[in-house]
């Protein structure tokens, strides 16, 4: 499949994106507009009252981020005519029935013009509401399904999920698909059906008792945790993730269906802004936390592979994969991955970071400089929860009792430092597994399509989507750092 066919497929075609607003999204309508300026439309679905609301985050949260800089430069003057007749910009929500879109006319306008569907929506949250994962992960999925179904000229939908959601195995890791209501723990069957009802009964319960919103909120985090866990996954968004994937390939029919199953995204690698990220990604934190004070160890195994891959080689992926499975009426499963062709342990990370912030020292609020240091890398869990309670569990404890002795004096300070050490413990909770993962993603089927990319070298450079390509210590010290630092540790 050479870069010609992957142009020409985008030439004049009609895509609707969902979670446009998102990371990954962005980056791929840049890369359409900008690699193919003859792409018929983007719709762009984006959660907003009206169509004004929805135009208006269109213009601030995707086409004024410096992401679109080279687009921009391209056209110059004429860039906003060239985006007002690309991008159509949807208000909906993907947890309604028809996207949420209230007009008809523009329904019908889409189910009469798009030719592919790109679900990147999902809410990413370890610990997510469950009801709230639920409706974005699981019935989402479904809604996004449900309406690719009434587009008349459908080729294909694409939609992205985790590679995670294999859970905590070991060794290879295959690309297969999940059978619906497929456990990873026992026996056990999962009824979607079942667990839907759940959340509204556990819902009324709470109703029924006048619980707060903050104790609703923390009731549906527990409850989706718990229900994760039953059933074999370590969080509810890989969880959620997995049964969105149940729903699409039970309910599909003969729809052509790709997932594309990602391991962690990292900030873009070559173009068009290497080093340009959104958010807080797993990793990121971590750098952030460190570049703010706020962590003084770490743990993990540092000789683990930490599977990354950048997000611009998860778009140049999603644009292969909807080509090659274009009009194909099955379902195709693909890990983006870099632990089987091109792993990099954590170490490297760490190894780069503090060659970074020693090369490039911090500056602290007075002005002075912060030396680097390395910090401690607990590689056993049972050290780590000591060092935590010897360090900051047993001091807390000591405040309590003075508090306690003073008559409530320092009632305000001991709960603040309370509930962050309860939260710092909750978010160990939740990244243990990947800090001691064992599996590797295998990405046989993508490595086909690699290997016929691979035979015109034009494309393996426009399209490139091979972990091979990246040398992972230049990637963390020169790209990969300096973004965080620059695009999300603000």
């Amino acid at each position: 499949m050479e870069s010609s066919r992957l142009m020409e497929f985008l030439k004049g075609k009609s895509i609707l994106v969902t979670g446009s607003t998102g990371f990954l999204a962005k980056i791929f309508v840049e890369k359409v507009m900008r690699v193919q300026p003859d792409v018929k439309r983007l719709f762009l679905l984006v959660r907003a009252a009206d169509a004004s609301s929805a135009e208006q985050r269109v213009q601030s949260e995707i086409i004024g981020k410096e992401l679109f800089k080279v687009v921009k430069d391209k056209h110059g003057d004429g860039f906003h005519s060239f985006v007002s007749s690309k991008l159509f910009p949807v208000a909906g929500d993907i947890v309604k029935q028809n996207l949420g879109i209230p007009d008809s006319n523009i329904r019908e306008k889409l189910w009469q013009e798009v030719d592919i569907v790109v679900n990147v929506a999902a809410t990413t949250s370890f610990g997510e509401r469950y009801d709230v994962a639920l409706g974005v992960n699981v019935l989402g999925a479904k809604h996004v399904l449900e309406f690719a179904k009434q587009c008349v000229k459908l080729q294909v939908l694409l939609h992205v999920s985790t590679a995670y959601v294999a859970g905590e195995q070991r060794g290879l890791i295959l690309e297969k698909r999940f059978r619906m209501g497929e456990a990873l723990k026992g026996d056990r069957y999962l009824d979607i059906e079942g667990e839907l009802m759940l959340v509204d009964e556990r819902r009324r319960q709470l109703g029924a008792h006048n619980a707060t919103k903050e104790a609703e909120a923390r009731a549906m985090k527990e409850l989706g945790i718990n229900r994760a866990r039953l059933f074999g996954w370590s969080n509810t968004y890989v969880y959620t993730k997995a049964m969105g994937e149940m729903l699409l390939g039970e309910l599909r029919g003969n729809l052509p269906l790709v997932i594309l199953r990602p391991t962690i995204i990292t900030s873009i690698h070559r173009d068009p802004v290497p080093g340009w990220i959104e958010g807080t990604r797993t990793i990121d934190s971590l750098i952030m936390g460190y570049v703010k004070g706020k962590i003084t160890c770490f743990f993990g195994d540092p000789e683990t592979v930490a599977d990354m891959i950048p997000g611009d080689m998860v778009v140049n992926a999603m644009i292969a994969t909807m080509a090659a499975h274009s009009r194909q009426p099955s379902e195709f499963i693909y890990h983006m991955s870099s632990s089987v062709r091109n792993p990099v342990q954590y170490s490297t990370l760490q190894q780069c970071g503090f060659r970074y912030f020693r090369e490039n020292p911090r500056v602290g609020k007075d002005g002075r400089v912060i030396k680097t240091k390395k910090l401690p890398v607990f590689r056993n869990m049972f050290v780590f929860r000591v060092y935590m309670t010897l360090r900051y569990k047993l001091p807390l404890e000591g405040l309590h009792l003075v508090n306690l002795l003073s008559c409530g004096r320092f009632a305000r300070r001991y709960d603040e430092l309370n509930r962050k050490y309860k939260f710092a413990m909750h978010l160990v909770d939740l990244y243990e597994p990947y800090a001691f993962f064992k599996g590797c993603f295998d990405d046989l089927n993508l490595e086909r399509l690699r290997t016929a990319m691979g035979k015109d070298d034009a494309g393996a450079g426009m399209f490139d989507f091979d972990p091979k390509h990246i040398d992972w210590k230049d990637y963390f010290y020169s790209i990969h750092i300096p973004g965080v630092l620059k695009y999300a540790c603000k």
